[in-house]
């Protein structure tokens, strides 16, 4: 067993170009330190009322409250708002989180009654890129109530653009806005190639009397936050929720952020996000991985003004370049194809499961991909490329341009495998992170200790 993981991390850190968009090593420091003591331990934590304060359920936690305040803070100061839980340990547990705290603030009036749930949701259609944990088959599920008409879940998809599904269309939205006002607008996709038009749709309810919840799930592009992608709170958002270790830097966690002030209406509504990530959500927060995410969002504030505009000039560089190579390349040339991390590229009906395999053996590593066109992901016709982690080992645009042949004779099935891994091994060292001595001996200090 040992040899086996040890011959897949060599493979995958050593010999694969990683084009999933969901996935990032950490950095060395952050790995560490997420198996550092706290991996074993416990920190369960509330507020009581009674107390008027936060109070901790067991000994020898002084130094994880320490490190979720500093988390709060650096996280804070990334989003550019002033409430982070960041004891979700996955984006999935985050919106579940969000959804079960509205349902929660709706029925604070009279708790009496059976709870009602949310009456209607708009959010991006699975099929047309939206994410799971935002769909009434996934986090939502236990969250939305069923539309009598209908007896279906009772969301509304937003409409997409005729000439470009993969961008909401604002107009057509404002439209179902005009007749329509749901409690909650959710943004956020799992295959994203543009930012969301957050400000437009709040310009459009804002003034309503039961406006809309406005909430972002940034799963897939909370390491693009700032000027290169899209400020979410700047732009209007209420709720931003995501997972830490896709576009970010993190260890895999999630995140809740928002920025009500204390004694509104709202601020209600975050107490109740904090109760139900604890007692409702968790009990053992995985308290390794937070210590990682510290260490890893302070990484972020410190580099992000490198990372993100590299990670987008990246992928307009690979999709053009894959362009050229022959491959069908999905998105807006106007706009180089892409606006994010990702690439989406066409491989035939149905194929899309198949040549993600050739990929695979040929130390290419992706996933297949449902576009719009397609009946379901049974028939995904496409793959989903993202450049975040080799963006992070160093490869700049140049590097995705001189890529693109490889990968473009791999899709067609050529024998490409071992120039792959040669090419994969120009990269061994990751950048935007810290390093130098000091660094590398808190590194050997914390491998001493196991």
């Amino acid at each position: 067993m040992l040899q086996r993981a040890l011959a897949n991390h060599e493979w995958r850190q050593s010999d694969c170009i990683n084009l999933i968009p969901s996935e990032m090593t950490p950095s060395a420091l952050v790995r560490l330190l997420q198996v550092s003591d706290p991996v074993g331990r416990y920190a369960e934590h509330r507020e009581l009322l009674a107390l008027g304060q936060e109070v901790f359920y067991y000994q020898g936690t002084d130094f994880i409250e320490w490190v979720e305040a500093e988390i709060a803070a650096e996280m804070s100061a990334y989003l550019g708002c002033r409430r982070i839980e960041s004891r979700l340990v996955s984006g999935q547990m985050a919106n579940m989180t969000v959804f079960s705290a509205i349902v929660d603030w709706r029925n604070r009036v009279d708790r009496r009654i059976e709870p009602q749930r949310i009456p209607l949701a708009m959010n991006n259609h699975i099929g047309k890129g939206g994410h799971l944990s935002s769909q009434p088959m996934g986090a939502l599920r236990d969250y939305i109530a069923r539309d009598p008409a209908t007896e279906r879940p009772a969301v509304v998809n937003f409409p997409v653009e005729a000439g470009n599904p993969y961008r909401i269309d604002v107009a057509a939205t404002g439209r179902l806005l005009e007749r329509l006002n749901p409690e909650v607008i959710i943004f956020g996709k799992s295959m994203v190639l543009h930012p969301e038009p957050v400000a437009e749709i709040r310009a459009m309810v804002e003034g309503r009397e039961d406006r809309p919840l406005i909430m972002y799930d940034m799963a897939h592009v909370l390491g693009l936050v700032g000027p290169s992608f899209q400020e979410p709170f700047r732009d209007g958002a209420d709720i931003v929720t995501g997972s830490t270790h896709k576009t970010f830097f993190g260890t895999q966690r999630g995140i809740v952020a928002a920025d009500f002030t204390e004694g509104t209406p709202e601020f209600d509504l975050w107490k109740a996000v904090r109760r139900r990530a604890f007692p409702g959500m968790l009990s053992n927060h995985h308290l390794g991985t937070m210590v990682g995410l510290l260490l890893a969002a302070i990484e972020m504030n410190t580099f992000k003004a490198e990372y993100q505009p590299q990670v987008i000039a990246n992928a307009k560089a690979f999709a053009r370049a894959l362009a050229e190579a022959g491959l069908a390349v999905e998105g807006d040339p106007a706009v180089g194809y892409t606006e994010t991390h990702q690439v989406i590229v066409k491989v035939g009906h149905a194929r899309g499961a198949e040549v993600a395999r050739t990929l695979e053996e040929r130390n290419i590593i992706c996933n297949y991909q449902a576009i719009p066109s397609d009946e379901g992901f049974t028939a995904s016709s496409a793959l989903r490329l993202g450049v975040s982690e080799m963006t992070r080992f160093g490869m700049v645009e140049k590097d995705f341009r001189d890529l693109a042949p490889w990968f473009a004779a791999a899709v067609r099935g050529e024998a490409v495998g071992e120039q792959v891994a040669a090419f994969r091994r120009r990269f061994p060292t990751m950048k935007f992170c810290f390093t130098g001595d000091d660094f590398a001996a808190v590194q050997q200090k914390l491998l001493r200790t196991f």
